[in-house]
């Protein structure tokens, strides 16, 4: 394996890690209405990521960076295309984050019921989009001979790119759903339970739709097997989330976007955005890298940060691994409590 072929294998995996981390706690922030009857019950939702939420998010800061220092090329030519649905993301990931933050600031019914909106905004305006930029990449993009994104923003917009963002939604909130009962005991445990089996049929049935459209139009053997991995996993998940086993189905969901995420990397191998407009415009592995001077700087360091971000990680969820109830949630908000203010043994 090349030095370019091993990083497009590592963003690879920081976009997996992000989609897996941070899409649990989408699905819980888009659920918050759903599942949140009243303002203690959302608190106890808030509460299920508030220790890991900004964590989480640490994946996608280490895969936009490794992009741009590895993949110059595929950095410039990909924001640049996906320019405004980036900006909106930024928008909701900021919007969400101070959502997070500033809900428990004032006790006040009105004042948090618009936060609430603006978690319930982001929770579900990124995953969608995040979903159509990867379906964009899948599909192909019309670049030039310069390597230039030579289209417009509607024509990021298809039927395609729509299921692509339908798609991850999906995943996120059925991944978020299950958490949740993971996460609570109580009444809001048998609700999340009994909601994660609905949404989970609906998200096997738009894989399934989006997957083998995808394998029809340019999949091979790998992407093939990794494709039925995914609906295969989301099985297993709704299966074991019947019969109350919340930890195992919270693996198969977390296995199944990790796939979904190996399943978009196969198909654009050995390139890194295929060309509609020619295929020699495509930027392949080789063609979009950084110098190997470069690359190599880059692997000492990664081999440095990594294994500290994922041992940091691995040590927050094991300290906030119990489960959450009502009964743990002061009656009266505490001013200045946010997503980490009400945290509770």
């Amino acid at each position: 394996m090349t030095l370019p072929e091993f990083w497009f294998v590592l963003i690879g995996f920081m976009f997996a890690s992000y989609f897996m981390l941070e899409g649990f706690d989408f699905g819980v922030g888009a659920l918050l209405p759903i599942l949140g009857k009243d303002d203690t019950g959302r608190r106890v939702m808030i509460n299920t990521i508030g220790p890991v939420w900004d964590a989480n998010e640490t994946w996608l800061v280490l895969a936009a960076g490794a992009m741009f220092a590895a993949f110059p090329h595929w950095y410039a030519t990909a924001f640049s295309a996906y320019y405004l649905p980036l900006l909106v993301i930024l928008g909701a990931l900021i919007v969400r984050g101070l959502a997070f933050e500033f809900r428990g600031k004032v006790d006040d019914a009105q004042w948090r019921r618009r936060w609430d909106l603006c978690i319930v905004f982001g929770s579900i305006a990124v995953p969608f989009l995040w979903g159509m930029f990867f379906a964009n990449l899948v599909a192909g993009m019309p670049i030039n001979e310069a390597g230039d994104y030579a289209g417009g923003v509607l024509d990021l917009f298809s039927g395609y790119t729509v299921l692509g963002g339908l798609v991850v939604f999906a995943m996120f909130v059925t991944h978020g759903a299950i958490f949740v009962a993971l996460k609570t005991s109580g009444g809001i445990r048998h609700e999340a339970r009994g909601l994660a089996t609905r949404l989970g049929v609906v998200t096997i049935a738009l894989c399934a739709a989006f997957l083998g459209w995808t394998i029809a139009a340019s999949g091979g053997v790998p992407s093939t097997v990794l494709a039925v991995a995914v609906v295969t996993m989301l099985v297993c998940a709704v299966v074991a989330n019947g019969r109350a086993s919340e930890g195992k189905a919270f693996f198969c969901t977390a296995a199944a976007t990790v796939l979904l995420v190996a399943t978009y990397f196969a198909l654009l191998y050995p390139n890194v955005m295929p060309s509609t407009l020619d295929p020699a415009n495509s930027l392949t592995i080789a063609d979009a890298s950084s110098t190997p001077y470069t690359l190599t700087v880059m692997t000492w360091v990664a081999a440095a940060v990594v294994p500290f971000v994922l041992a940091y990680q691995a040590w927050s969820y094991w300290v906030f691994r119990r489960r959450l109830s009502r009964d743990q949630i002061p009656l009266t908000p505490q001013h200045g409590a946010g997503a980490r203010g009400d945290r509770s043994p």
